[in-house]
């Protein structure tokens, strides 16, 4: 069953956000699962809506590609994340695109 992801990450900055996605590469090597990715600033903090097929292939993600550049970026403290089972998904004919 696919799963939402919803995050809030406090402190970090279009720039780090930016700096962590040319270290990941994930639009270039997009990662096993992921469906949608979703980012947006406010109120001083990332926050991103993902869909994953399932939530193993985000842990998966996060061990072996995102953590490790978490790291070296240097983002501030930890984000707020929960994980909630998707009722339905709808991607409209000829939805693509990156940016």
């Amino acid at each position: 069953m696919a799963a939402v992801l919803s995050l809030r990450w406090a402190g970090v900055t279009p720039e780090q956000y930016d700096a962590m996605l040319t270290e990941v590469r994930w639009e270039a090597q997009v990662p096993d699962g992921l469906v949608l990715h979703v980012a947006w600033f406010e109120a001083g903090a990332l926050h991103v809506t993902d869909v994953w097929n399932a939530e193993a292939d985000f842990e998966r993600f996060f061990a072996e590609r995102l953590a490790p550049a978490v790291q070296k970026v240097g983002l501030p403290g930890r984000p707020e994340f929960h994980f909630a089972p998707a009722h339905r998904r709808f991607v409209p004919p000829g939805a693509a695109g990156a940016a």
